[in-house]
């Protein structure tokens, strides 16, 4: 029983141990995380989503089943490669044409956006940079009309990136995608 009970402390401090030297290990920058840089200095960069994570409430499963949804998509989980839906960043401004898959809980009446369009001058802009990790955060409110966003785009150092969107009227999603610089003779859309 003794032996049992040193061999088991002896493995958690050698598990407790290897976690931490491996969670604080610093990476080594890149050809990918020197253009991230870049891009995030110039403030000229597009996040295109290539995937929507919405909440999967039951409203989204009812929707599922009833096949309306890509290939290869689920309730939690869609599919929107290929179709341009983006976020952007020129200067002080940031733009976004993202579809909204989810509830909403309120507003939205006729004519009003069924997708996530905004184009303006963030509040409370943040950029923060992670060293160990050569990442970014990028935290901002925005506002259109009677909706008010609350974002945080998180890349990391392969160029790859997360949006995480909650609004003052719809249930919270997250996008997946890659960043890129803007070239000059795109930045008109």
């Amino acid at each position: 029983m003794k032996i049992r009970y040193v061999l088991l402390s002896f493995s958690l401090a050698i598990m407790l141990l290897g976690s931490c030297g491996s969670a604080n290990k610093i990476m080594e920058p890149t050809a990918k995380s020197r253009a991230l840089d870049e891009m995030i200095t110039s403030k000229k960069f597009v996040f295109e989503a290539e995937w929507a994570r919405p909440l999967p409430t039951l409203a989204m499963n009812s929707i599922m089943q009833s096949g309306l949804m890509p290939p290869g998509s689920s309730a939690a989980q869609i599919n929107i490669t290929g179709s341009s839906y983006y976020f952007r960043m020129e200067g002080d401004t940031v733009s976004a044409q993202l579809p909204y898959f989810g509830e909403r809980q309120m507003g939205g009446g006729y004519g009003s956006d069924s997708g996530i369009d905004f184009k303006g001058v963030p509040e409370d802009l943040k950029i923060e940079r992670d060293e160990n990790k050569l990442s970014y955060s990028i935290t901002f409110n925005i506002s259109k009309e009677i909706e008010t966003y609350r974002c945080r785009l998180v890349l990391s150092r392969n160029q790859r990136g997360n949006l995480l969107i909650n609004s003052s009227q719809r249930f919270t999603i997250r996008y997946e995608g890659d960043v890129s610089a803007i070239e000059e003779n795109t930045s008109a859309r």
